[in-house]
């Protein structure tokens, strides 16, 4: 299937979307360009109404729809942003709009796909069980399916974004955009190569949902069950939009879960921006290849930032841990009064703060008369702890990193 989006189509798409969705601010980030090596330009989606570029190809495709289609209204499947960017569109055109989402949703989504105006219909236990009641709604309703990416209106309105990163910055060479089902990446690499021939496009997958990888190049990289980026968790990529992906991305790439769990973290500290999953992936794959990023300017679309505060906090903990902020430590210390009391003192002195102390008597290989202390540190990073082991050694401890 040719696909025909041009860059007439996305230009459109931005005057039809005035006013409608906001122009996002892209802003040069000189701490992470300094990290990476390449100077990198963020364009903040997340600040987008419904915290994601989701919005744009949705309103585009409400906007194009006939009087006759308006008045029967649409209907989308999703269990995230493509819901509620449908959904709050349809509210402010008013239009009727029915989401169906998989029973498993969390119910954080659901309300707020609720509370823009939507009937929600939770149906199946998979996304592909609630597309095919999505698609049997359209036609026994006579609803017009919106689908997330394989739409060329869908896939135009998203292009709109590239309009704005390249009148921001018009000299980039390089665009790295998150993949998932593909309508992202194919309306901003139809924009930019037009308007920039030469600029590179280069689309992320996460390695646990490499189907855009797979068919674009042919490869068999194995499908994961779950990952951290659920926006980019498709299991099977557009027929349109693979088109235009064979046709006008230069690579596509691979990242791992730990990559997104470092980017969501820098990009929280360093930037003070809450991005989900999918938001980090172009920021993960700076970190994971530096070397084909290096001296170039790069654009990055922070595309969504509607994350889970539970996923947030562990990731937030896991990442502190791997800088050695968060400290898990071991001391064996004869078990009589006022141990415990030396063990805090030592601490104090060379400036780590406990955030728990786990005193071991029974499940222990020690003497009878000695006792295992496992304390979980605060501290400022790696040297420190190596600080701390040295100092409780040299008051006549014994103490390792657990």
């Amino acid at each position: 299937m040719l696909c025909m989006i041009t860059l007439q189509d996305i230009q459109d798409a931005a005057s039809r979307l005035q006013g409608q969705v906001l122009e996002t601010p892209c802003v040069e980030s000189r701490t992470l360009s300094q990290i990476v090596g390449a100077q990198v330009f963020l364009k903040f989606e997340n600040l987008q109404f419904t915290a994601s570029f989701k919005e744009r190809g949705a309103c585009n495709k409400l906007t194009l729809l006939t009087p006759e289609e308006r008045a029967h209204g649409v209907v989308a499947m999703s269990a995230g942003n493509h819901a509620q960017g449908v959904a709050y569109h349809a509210q402010r055109l008013g239009l009727r709009a029915v989401i169906v989402m998989p029973r498993f949703t969390p119910g954080v989504k659901v309300e707020r796909t609720r509370g823009f105006g939507a009937e929600v219909v939770l149906h199946g236990d998979t996304l592909e069980e609630a597309r095919a009641h999505a698609y049997r709604l359209a036609d026994t309703e006579g609803l017009v399916f919106v689908h997330p990416y394989d739409d060329e209106a869908v896939a135009a309105g998203q292009g709109t974004l590239g309009l704005e990163l390249l009148r921001a910055v018009p000299d980039l060479d390089t665009l790295v955009i998150a993949v998932g089902g593909g309508g992202l990446i194919a309306g901003v690499a139809t924009a930019a190569k037009a308007l920039r021939p030469a600029i590179e496009v280069i689309g992320v997958q996460t390695s646990r949902f490499p189907a855009m990888v797979n068919a674009v190049k042919g490869t068999h990289h194995p499908q994961g069950t779950s990952t951290i980026a659920e926006g980019i968790a498709v299991g099977s990529p557009g027929k349109i939009t693979q088109e235009v992906v064979k046709r006008l991305v230069d690579d596509l790439v691979l990242v791992d879960e730990g990559d997104i769990e470092q980017a969501v973290l820098m990009l929280l500290e360093i930037e003070k921006t809450l991005v989900e999953g999918a938001g980090a992936a172009g920021l993960a794959a700076l970190l994971r290849y530096p070397e084909r990023f290096k001296g170039k300017r790069v654009g990055l679309v922070l595309c969504g930032g509607n994350i889970d505060p539970l996923l947030l906090a562990a990731i937030i903990e896991r990442g502190m841990v791997r800088s050695g902020r968060l400290a898990r430590i071991r001391v064996s210390a004869r078990d009589v009064p006022g141990a415990l009391a030396r063990i805090t003192a030592a601490l104090a002195e060379v400036g780590a703060n406990i955030e728990e102390v786990h005193h071991q008597r029974a499940f222990t290989m020690l003497a009878a008369q000695n006792v295992d202390i496992e304390l979980v540190l605060q501290t400022r990073g790696h040297a420190h702890v190596d600080e701390v082991l040295r100092h409780l050694q040299a008051t006549g401890m014994t103490a390792n990193k657990v």
